[in-house]
């Protein structure tokens, strides 16, 4: 595997897993040095993180959205270096086809690529609730993300 540099979580609209799971990974690695961002497929224009999605981030202790806005996800996001996970498997092949950079060996579904059965739930327009259970979902796969990144930091190929 590859020793990563940069971390993008990709969402549909970028407004809500996708930066929840960027502010939870930046809080379990607060010393690491690869980049963490958050992108959205489809971003006509900017956008702050969903009240909800952060209303549970900074109940969570997670303070990292104040001037959040939503990214569109270009090509040139994406390097030799650069890990994409995505919340869904369409997404994911979405990017492969849109994406010159993005290709079977950077471009994965988050939940598949630390083992997990179940893709991230989207908690979009329901309520609070489920917006906790979705940070939670995100917790646990972020903490299993972390480990396989662990594991990878001392190999360069």
């Amino acid at each position: 595997m590859k020793a990563y540099r940069k971390v993008i979580f990709v969402g549909k609209s970028g407004t809500c897993r996708a930066p929840m799971a960027e502010g939870i990974m930046r809080d379990i690695l607060v010393t690491d040095p690869i980049e963490i961002v958050s992108r959205g497929l489809v971003v006509l224009f900017p956008e702050p993180i969903n009240q909800k999605a952060e209303a549970v981030l900074i109940s969570n202790g997670i303070n990292f959205t104040k001037n959040y806005m939503s990214v569109q996800l270009t090509d040139e996001d994406i390097t030799e270096y650069t890990l994409v996970l995505t919340m869904e498997e369409t997404m994911k092949n979405r990017i492969l086809e849109q994406f010159d950079n993005a290709n079977e060996e950077n471009t994965f579904v988050l939940s598949s690529y630390v083992g997990d059965e179940l893709e991230i739930i989207n908690p979009y327009g329901a309520p609070l609730q489920t917006y906790g259970l979705c940070y939670e979902a995100l917790r646990n796969t972020m903490k299993k993300l972390v480990k396989i990144l662990e594991l990878d930091k001392g190999e360069t190929h």
